[in-house]
């Protein structure tokens, strides 16, 4: 048997750990009690999105995480049922797209 090789890899956004959030309560009622936390209505003016949250582009609701979103990770939008996919723009941005 051989033994693996070890290799010397900087960090990259896949290797380096997620942060995690604490989510609150937002009085969100269009979800059941239960998952409140992980929605909130968008404010448009002077609102920003943190790294654990992307709008839905259905509904306008902005969908929060407990761990810091990625491309390529999948979102559930439980007002309008849609599923979703993060993909990051041109500008740098996270931004959500429709799965189905």
């Amino acid at each position: 048997m051989t033994k693996p090789v070890q290799s010397d890899t900087t960090s990259t956004e896949d290797e380096r750990a997620r942060q995690r959030f604490i989510l609150e309560d937002t009085g969100f009622d269009e979800v059941p009690k239960k998952y409140r936390k992980f929605y909130r209505k968008w404010k448009a003016t002077g609102d920003a999105l943190a790294p654990n949250e992307v709008i839905c582009p259905v509904c306008k609701v902005v969908i929060r995480s407990s761990r810091e979103l990625r491309p390529g990770d999948r979102v559930y939008c439980m007002p309008c049922m849609s599923r979703l996919i993060v993909v990051r723009t041109d500008a740098g941005t996270l931004e959500a797209h429709v799965a189905y």
